[in-house]
């Protein structure tokens, strides 16, 4: 499966200003219709596991979730999916080869010798991200839609955040919170400190996984702002945790430019997901 593929299937008509785009991980699945012309939601859905599912097992609930919305049948002007998992790396472009794509996981993350690596190159940074996308997902969105374009999650977080919210004049740590997993991406003006994924079972996993990453940046839990966003609010345990240790916390609410309106549907859309678009 390559990143794009001959297309047999999507209707390209002048009309046609439908798009589609899919976030698949294995603790949860999520999609969003979107009219451009319009520039409204037709439809999004998202879906949460109680556990930890197998890929199988996730394509068997995509399909039930193209079901239940009629997607199968419909004509999209764009399809885009968006792989999230913690099976990739950040590789600067100039350190890059197409000959090296296992070695740059293989001490990071666990790679079977048949497992199929992707990489997406940041369009306005000079950096690669190498990753292990969903195969069988694939496959399956192109046997009913024919060309797609897919995407690892991360790549669409940071090009977001670096494009988007580089204003501050001091290192800003955002982290996106959604199905026990935590996507920190920590910018410095329009330079990229660090982006992790990480899962985590309970609060205190999550604020760990937090303070290590500003301890190794040195980092002034004091005063660098923290910024919460995806499925936390003010009030809840993950926000709680964080407000003792770290001063400068707030809920992000993402400017999500052309795609702004949303209607009801606001709340069942990934920041990824209508970004990927």
């Amino acid at each position: 499966m390559t990143k794009k593929a001959i297309n047999n299937i999507t209707d390209h008509s002048e009309d046609n200003f439908k798009k589609l785009s899919i976030q698949v991980g294995l603790n949860g699945l999520s999609f969003c219709a979107f009219d451009s012309e319009s520039n409204s939601v037709l439809k999004s859905e998202r879906l949460s596991f109680e556990k930890t599912l197998t890929p199988y097992e996730v394509l068997k609930h995509l399909k039930q979730l193209f079901q239940k919305n009629d997607l199968a049948d419909e004509r999209f002007a764009e399809v885009v999916v968006v792989h999230r998992n913690a099976l990739f790396g950040l590789v600067p472009k100039s350190l890059f080869s197409t000959e090296e794509l296992a070695n740059y996981l293989k001490f990071n993350a666990k790679i079977l010798a048949n497992d199929h690596l992707a990489y997406d190159e940041f369009e306005s940074h000079d950096i690669v991200n190498v990753y292990v996308p969903f195969v069988n997902i694939n496959n399956y969105i192109y046997e009913l839609f024919g060309e797609f374009t897919f995407k690892h999650n991360g790549t669409v977080m940071v090009e977001s955040l670096l494009n988007g919210y580089t204003q501050a004049k001091q290192a800003v740590c955002f982290v996106y919170v959604q199905e026990r997993q935590m996507d920190l991406t920590i910018i410095d003006q329009k330079k990229l400190l660090l982006f992790n994924s990480y899962l985590y079972n309970t609060k205190e996993d999550f604020l760990y996984y937090l303070l290590f990453a500003l301890e190794q940046l040195k980092l002034d839990s004091e005063t660098v702002p923290l910024k919460l966003f995806g499925a936390v609010d003010e009030g809840d345990e993950i926000y709680d945790i964080c407000y003792r240790y770290i001063k400068n916390v707030s809920i992000f609410v993402p400017d999500f430019g052309p795609h702004a309106y949303y209607g009801s549907s606001r709340d069942a859309i990934d920041f990824t997901v209508i970004n990927a678009l």
